[in-house]
């Protein structure tokens, strides 16, 4: 009996747009029923990995399949079993929730009554505007809608290109709560996102920037295997300390994060000195403490690393 295939499998996929490199020998898998995350800035490649795995767009190099069909030869077959959830908006503005949904489905030969049970606990929560137009719609209940219409056909394999990017935070929230219940029901997702904190919500993930892949853990792996002494510095003149502490020889790395500026320390750094340090510079109501490294920390160390 063979192996059940994997949801997706990538292999050294590059892709270029004339002299910009947007994908370079990238290489992930994800396995079936998986929240995958790939994670980075604008401009890290996430949507032109989509767009070739969903095969509206070519590789220039290397290959890659999606419920175990090959991008290249077998694109028909895959785009009936994915659902795609582009980042823009891109449902028909003046058609009704109603209509959207009633449209999708007879793209994809079913009917909204077929899979309903399948988006129900998404769809009821917008149905009772089914009559109100698409272009009317709060960002929250255009993400909702846009899930929706990506469900209908029942897919296998569902792609998320920055879907949360627009809306207010507790939108954000509830839109990782509904992936965790399609995740019961053993759909397979890759989600892509800006945002360091929804990491947290996959179980694996890719760090990836300028069409490059850092690193592949699940997020708890990833923290842990954070290699540094990490701390939380901040004092009365945030702006002139950040600028103090990146003259420092013994200071590894420093940025900005919340209140406090965080210090990676390098070799030879002593809390208590670096304090005295910083008093005999006219620094005031300095305050340090060892934290925990989350994984926007990790990012910016691996990016340092790379740089």
């Amino acid at each position: 009996m063979s192996p059940t295939p994997l949801a997706i499998e990538v292999k050294n996929v590059s892709k270029s747009y004339d002299k910009v490199k947007a994908l370079d020998c990238v290489s992930l898998s994800v396995q079936r029923g998986e929240i995958f995350g790939l994670i980075g800035p604008d401009g890290a490649g996430k949507t032109t990995l989509f767009k070739i795995l969903v095969t509206l767009l070519n590789a220039d190099e290397g290959s890659a399949t999606v419920d175990g069909l090959n991008i290249t030869n077998d694109y028909k077959k895959i785009r009936a079993r994915v659902g795609y959830m582009p980042g823009k908006f891109s449902l028909y503005p003046d058609l009704t929730i109603e209509e959207n949904m009633e449209f999708f489905a007879t793209l994809f030969g079913v009917t909204v009554e077929q899979n309903y049970d399948l988006v129900a606990p998404i769809y009821k929560q917008i149905e009772p505007f089914k009559k109100r137009r698409a272009g009317r719609l709060s960002g929250g209940m255009k993400q909702k809608l846009a899930l929706s219409c990506a469900l209908i056909h029942k897919p296998s394999v569902l792609f998320l290109d920055e879907p949360t990017t627009g809306v207010d935070a507790v939108s954000r929230s509830e839109f990782w709560d509904m992936l965790q219940q399609l995740k019961q029901q053993g759909l397979s997702m890759l989600v892509s996102t800006p945002y360091m904190d929804e990491a947290s919500r996959c179980d694996r993930i890719a760090l990836c920037n300028n069409g490059h892949i850092l690193d592949i853990d699940s997020p708890q792996h990833m923290v842990e295997k954070f290699d540094g002494k990490l701390y939380g510095i901040k004092s009365s003149c945030m702006f002139e300390l950040l600028k103090d502490l990146r003259s420092l020889d013994t200071v590894a790395n420093c940025y900005t994060a919340g209140e406090y500026h965080h210090v990676l320390a390098g070799k030879g750094f002593d809390s208590q000195q670096l304090v005295q340090s910083l008093i005999a510079q006219g620094h005031s109501e300095i305050e340090i403490k060892p934290i925990i490294p989350d994984i926007e920390d990790v990012f910016i160390k691996l990016l340092s690393n790379e740089k």
